[in-house]
């Protein structure tokens, strides 16, 4: 009697009648026609993935994806409608007026007799316009004077305020807002102060005023880093970054009114690095395993993330199919709620209560899902039931929110920085990059003018005095 497995398809005297190495054989080719299945079954998959089944961005679907769900065409024209009042340009009040020029009738259209007097109601026509931008160059004058009774010479010493380098304050602001703010190429921000502020920079100058306006922001940022470690509820995320050669990754925690940036290691201590060992809150993220670390009701799992697993249920047919449409009616079910508490038609209760039989609906088809055939769909089944109570949190904590659909938003800018740039070359790169995006996501937040924050920052860091705080005045 052979020990060897014998392979579907094959009867138990045919497979006793067989040589042992033909036997060998037959089941190294089974094996490689297995895994070839498997690989072949994975790349299928992935040349389906579109923004709507995977984590890919809606820019990444090529022209035969399926199109997203597109409102009823209403059947009017596009544009203002009938009816529909303008919204034109208010004029500004009075005080805010530079120059006017009033437009008067010398003479009377009929007669021609001289006119005199004022109307007072006269129409007005109000134009912006933007005047030549001439950079103001101040040239500091260090006098030593000789003492005409001792012969002694005496310097003075360079004021506080005055900067060391060949620009001040505001210029250096303004190239870490072109940079850091509007996503402009240091290249780009060379011809830009050119052309705008007919200010000389070199290409080496740019990456120079980065490094003043990185080491102006220090201590803002640390102290937004402790505090967002302090909050009950931040939402984190991570996208991959290159600096040099190294792969890294950079992550983005966010709150209603901080948000901070950090490049670190992708794995647990990154996560660590960004909320604090001792992080006592909630976070809102993915399922990725660097958040393990974290106790289960410490975590709310994205429902986004997870309506795109339930439709890769359904588009790989069959059984997963079935279960995947049947997740994603309690998916809509759920935010129908969500939706209907955020604007008031909920009481907290009632959505709780509403809640429960979807709670257990959903938790019921996941485990009937760990007994499908399909080897993906069984795999994510049981992944996502080993962090089943992270699925609820939004329900019974204030703040939590179903999805982290608000750091993906906030970490876009970022994505778009490193395709453009494709990295950064050093550390100190890599700090400036952590600094101003969490400065400048922070201020728009708060609603804070951004070029006056870093204008004032750098001010502050050329006197030794330490810039004004990021965070919020509640």
């Amino acid at each position: 009697m052979c020990d060897r497995p014998r392979p579907d398809g094959i009867s138990i005297e045919d497979w006793a009648a067989t040589p042992p190495v033909v036997q060998e054989l037959v089941l190294s080719l089974f094996a490689t026609v297995q895994q070839l299945t498997h690989r072949m079954t994975d790349l299928e998959e992935r040349q389906r993935q579109t923004s709507r089944n995977s984590s890919k961005p809606p820019s990444s679907d090529p022209p035969s994806a399926p199109p997203r769900t597109q409102r009823t065409p209403s059947g009017r024209k596009q544009g203002g409608q009938k009816g529909h009042k303008g919204q034109g340009r208010k004029l500004k009040a009075a005080a805010e007026v530079t120059r006017v020029v009033d437009i008067k009738p010398v003479c009377c259209a009929e007669c021609g007799a001289l006119l005199l007097g004022e109307d007072t109601h006269p129409a007005r026509h109000q134009v912006t316009e933007l005047p030549r931008v001439e950079p103001e160059v101040i040239e500091y004058r260090q006098h030593t004077i000789t003492c005409l009774a001792c012969g002694a010479q005496t310097t003075p010493g360079w004021p506080v305020g005055m900067p060391r380098g060949s620009f001040g304050p505001r210029v250096q602001a303004t190239v870490g807002y072109f940079t850091g703010r509007m996503g402009v190429s240091q290249r780009d921000v060379e011809e830009a102060m050119d052309a705008l502020f007919h200010t000389d920079l070199a290409l080496g100058s740019v990456s120079a005023l980065e490094q003043k306006v990185s080491a102006a922001l220090s201590q803002p940022v640390k102290e937004a880093r402790t505090y967002v470690q302090q909050q009950k509820v931040v939402n984190a995320d991570e996208t991959s970054w290159r600096q040099g050669k190294q792969r890294r990754w950079l992550w983005i925690g966010t709150t209603p009114f901080v948000t901070v940036f950090l490049l670190a290691t992708r794995g647990a201590e990154g996560a660590q690095q960004l909320l604090g060992r001792a992080f006592q809150g909630v976070v809102g993220s993915d399922r990725w395993s660097g958040y393990n670390w974290l106790a289960a009701w410490q975590r709310q799992l994205c429902w986004a993330h997870l309506k795109r697993d339930f439709q890769a249920f359904v588009d790989r047919g069959e059984e997963s199919a079935r279960l995947g449409e049947a997740l994603l009616k309690q998916v809509n079910a759920m935010f129908k709620l969500w939706h209907q508490m955020q604007k008031g038609i909920l009481l907290r209760a009632q959505f709780q209560e509403q809640m429960a039989p979807i709670r257990k609906e959903v938790g019921d088809l996941l485990r009937q899902g760990t007994a499908l055939s399909q080897d993906k769909t069984r795999r994510t089944c049981k992944n996502i039931l080993k962090l089943e109570s992270a699925l609820w949190t939004f329900v019974s904590v204030k703040g939590v929110e179903p999805t982290n659909n608000w750091a993906e938003r906030l970490l876009r800018r970022a994505v778009l920085w490193r395709r453009r740039s494709f990295g950064t070359q050093s550390d100190t790169g890599s700090l400036f990059v952590e600094r101003v995006l969490t400065t400048v996501t922070t201020l728009r937040q708060q609603k804070r003018d951004v070029l006056d924050y870093l204008t004032e920052a750098c001010a502050a860091a050329m006197r030794g005095d330490t810039p004004s705080s990021l965070l919020p005045n509640l």
